[in-house]
């Protein structure tokens, strides 16, 4: 991967998002850490996590990315990543189609998730937000920072 330090010099944000599940469905958390940047400088970061009861993977992964960006405050370029495919893919190259079809897949079945699918899409028209795929458990120190935030949030769920 190219480094995003030396693309983006200037003021942005770096999310790192992921979503976990304990049985699919089940219990699942979601984590997002948010990070500050100028340039190559960390300025500030926050983390953030959540859990539901009875959910999907696909749910958490989708929660996390909403939650991250309803807490950008600033107009700066964000850089979403996540592990998620589904993520990544349904919103880069998925959600137009779904749009323009009814919200019909390539099956012509409804698109799961729909609801969380309209949120997103809600939250990030007119924001200027790169998405970037990043491998899972890979050494990503922040993803996988989430990714233990995140099944640290289904563990809780499981007793909640």
């Amino acid at each position: 991967m190219t480094d995003r330090k030396l693309l983006h010099p200037g003021r942005h944000i770096v999310i790192h998002t992921d979503g976990a599940c304990i049985g699919n469905p089940g219990p699942g958390g979601w984590a997002a850490i948010l990070q500050s940047m100028d340039g190559p400088e960390e300025l500030k970061r926050k983390a953030a996590s959540g859990s539901n009861k009875d959910t999907t993977n696909n749910q958490m992964e989708l929660t996390a990315a909403i939650e991250a960006v309803k807490m950008i405050k600033s107009d700066n370029p964000v850089f979403l990543r996540s592990d998620s495919q589904y993520v990544i893919k349904g919103i880069t190259e998925w959600l137009q189609g779904w749009k323009a079809k009814g919200w019909r897949n390539a099956q012509r079945k409804p698109v799961l998730n729909r609801y969380l699918w309209e949120e997103l899409d809600g939250l990030v028209a007119g924001r200027n937000i790169t998405w970037e795929w990043v491998r899972g458990h890979n050494g990503d120190p922040l993803n996988e920072e989430v990714d233990q935030l995140a099944n640290a949030a289904a563990r809780k769920a499981m007793f909640a």
